[in-house]
């Protein structure tokens, strides 16, 4: 399985409608992970948010459900 496998075409998100996901969802129910640094990501991150960083992002997708919704940022 190569890196785009792991990807499919997704519409683009507002804040407001991830806002909104975010509200309305279990945060069981979907991966949501923050590429940023990691002392971008200790300066604050969202709730429940996982620190990936993109620069390790091909070597850790395993790491998530592929099942559940993904949400980036």
């Amino acid at each position: 399985m190569g890196f785009m496998d792991y990807f499919k075409p997704v519409s683009t998100w507002t804040a407001g409608e991830v806002r909104a996901f975010l509200r309305q969802s279990s945060p069981e129910s979907y991966n949501l992970i923050d590429v940023r640094q990691p002392g971008e990501y200790e300066d604050g991150h969202l709730p429940g948010a996982r620190l990936l960083p993109m620069a390790e992002l091909a070597d850790r997708l395993g790491d998530l459900d592929r099942s559940k919704p993904t949400i980036t940022y």
